[in-house]
């Protein structure tokens, strides 16, 4: 795996552990992820690895999703108690907030502020303009300064 891969593995579990809200199953479709982007070479040649990657590890997600018919639960804050401590009440109000945003909002916002990916990384991934993405990250943040102020 070269160095760059290993400095996404961090940031391809954040990003699962968002969808999936359990360790366990983020750390094993992190895996699932690395093994499907390392066994298909014929996309490496591109020049879009990043997205590719983070298209991988959205597909499996979404069939850990399918195969077994379980729900997100945002309100599981038990193991980010432990890591936040004094920050806890806001970041319960920021979690809050954004769980009130769309699952793409959602994405949108880990994949630039979590994750730090470029702007033109996240709308490559998506398969937008970065113009429009930078609409849509406008709307987000209005919503969730409206969701912050209540």
């Amino acid at each position: 795996m070269s160095l760059e891969l290993k400095e996404q593995y961090d940031k391809i579990y954040t990003f699962c552990y968002f969808r999936v809200k359990n360790r366990e199953f983020a750390e094993d479709i992190t895996q699932e992820t690395f093994l499907k982007y390392l066994s298909t070479s014929n996309y490496l040649e591109k020049g879009k690895k990043l997205a590719f990657l983070y298209t991988i590890a959205s597909n499996c997600c979404s069939d850990y999703f399918r195969k077994t018919k379980h729900t997100v639960n945002i309100d599981d804050l038990s193991e980010l108690s432990e890591e936040l401590g004094d920050n806890l009440v806001t970041t319960i109000a920021v979690r809050t907030a954004i769980s009130k945003l769309s699952v793409e909002e959602q994405e949108i916002v880990l994949l630039r502020y979590t994750n730090e990916l470029s702007i033109n990384e996240i709308a490559m991934y998506l398969g937008i303009s970065r113009f429009a993405l930078y609409r849509r990250m406008g709307t987000i943040e209005k919503k969730l300064k409206q969701y912050l102020r209540e």
